[in-house]
């Protein structure tokens, strides 16, 4: 009994290796022109995208000058206490009112403060005591926190139930004027802005974000004209894979840099600035080291987001089974912390953010080698031997 021969790879082809070739410069030539138009509208709309890009960073330096922290929106936001409530059907709690900020003014050179009205008679009265008469109750609502010596009536303490007293002093604004003012205003914007340290820094940074903002967006027309040319030395089972992994591979490589600028950035951030404070030094972030930084990790995370076709491409070469996942579970939790701390900083944040989504990744492709399992060998044959039998009986 002939055993049926496999065909090469190339027995159904009809284009030979100089059409090939042709066929690669014209793909080639498509992508490249593809990529330049997309750069060319990028550089258009740099400045757009380099403000996207210098957000995290400037929104870490605004936040740390003012004392605050960036992640307390979404403390606020994503909470034990707020979770315990919805689950038990409770209203949540209200944050706390923000404190009421004066708006900026016009003038560059004109700030407006705040103050007590009872310390400005005080201050006035001690400036001039005869045109200036003092307070009539110095000592209620001033700022040096001395007690007032008259004992306080039922009117003006505070009730059981927390409210504030009737005598809570009110603040005024006042306007000051200093030509001093402008030049403060600027050097406190320059602190919260990263730098350049020679004259082409700014340009080469800008062209290279534009370049890498128009790979980004022709990727898909450079793929996928890559694939027209991969395609023509392919099986048609061979074509159905690339058409169902292929989208799959670029959604979890774009889902894990999306993941990394908006979710791992604020804590990497808040934690770096919060360590070199606490080292007493004076941060100074340089755009083309945050520019490298905002790129490389991004893509640490897409492509470490790649494990569930991995497992599946080892499961489909024979290497590993799917029982052989399920085993040894705890050395894989192994490997992706000590791969989650080679590929970031090093730091616990974004090691954290990194191990987490990679071990669910994990069980994700353990469900993937379940529902799609590998094809068993010979099934082809196996499923034309029938058919040859009934055409044999029929004729």
């Amino acid at each position: 009994m002939s055993k049926k021969h496999a065909k090469d790879l190339f027995d159904d082809t009809t284009m030979t290796f100089g059409e090939h070739l042709e066929d690669l410069r014209v793909r080639l030539w498509k992508a490249v022109v593809g990529l330049t138009l997309v750069t060319c509208v990028t550089m258009y709309f740099g400045d757009q995208v380099m403000a996207v890009v210098r957000k995290p960073i400037e929104d870490a330096l605004r936040a740390r000058g003012q004392g605050t922290k960036i992640t307390d929106e979404v403390s606020q936001m994503f909470s034990l206490q707020k979770a315990k409530d919805w689950w038990d059907g409770k209203p949540s709690a209200e944050p706390p009112p923000k404190p009421k900020v004066v708006e900026a003014n016009a003038d560059p050179k004109v700030i407006t403060v705040t103050v007590n009205p009872v310390d400005l008679i005080d201050a006035l009265h001690q400036f001039d005591p005869d045109r200036f008469p003092a307070a009539a109750n110095p000592s209620v609502g001033s700022a040096t926190g001395e007690k007032s010596a008259e004992k306080p009536t039922g009117k003006n303490t505070a009730s059981s139930t927390g409210d504030k007293p009737s005598n809570a002093p009110k603040l005024i604004a006042i306007q000051v004027t200093a030509p001093e003012f402008e030049q403060l205003q600027k050097t406190v914007e320059m602190q919260q802005r990263p730098i350049v340290l020679t004259v082409q820094e700014g340009f080469m940074t800008w062209m290279k974000v534009s370049f890498v903002a128009g790979l980004v967006f022709s990727s898909p027309w450079v793929f996928y004209q890559v694939w027209l040319f991969i395609a023509a030395g392919l099986y048609p089972h061979e074509r159905k894979y690339i058409h169902i992994y292929l989208p799959f591979s670029i959604f979890l490589f774009m889902g894990g840099a999306v993941f990394c600028f908006f979710c791992v950035f604020p804590f990497v951030l808040e934690f770096l600035l919060a360590f070199s404070d606490s080292l007493k030094f004076q941060t100074q972030i340089r755009i083309a080291d945050w520019i490298d930084f905002a790129i490389m990790l991004p893509v640490m995370f897409g492509i470490s987001f790649q494990l569930p076709l991995v497992m599946l491409f080892l499961e489909r070469l024979s290497i590993f089974q799917v029982k052989d996942y399920r085993e040894k579970r705890r050395i894989a939790i192994l490997v992706i912390t000590i791969l989650s701390m080679i590929l970031t900083p090093a730091e616990p944040y974004s090691m954290v953010m990194m191990m987490m989504p990679l071990i669910f990744l994990y069980e994700m492709g353990i469900l993937v080698c379940h529902w799609f399992p590998k094809p068993k060998p010979f099934d082809d044959d196996e499923q034309e031997e029938p058919k040859k039998k009934a055409v044999a009986v029929t004729t």
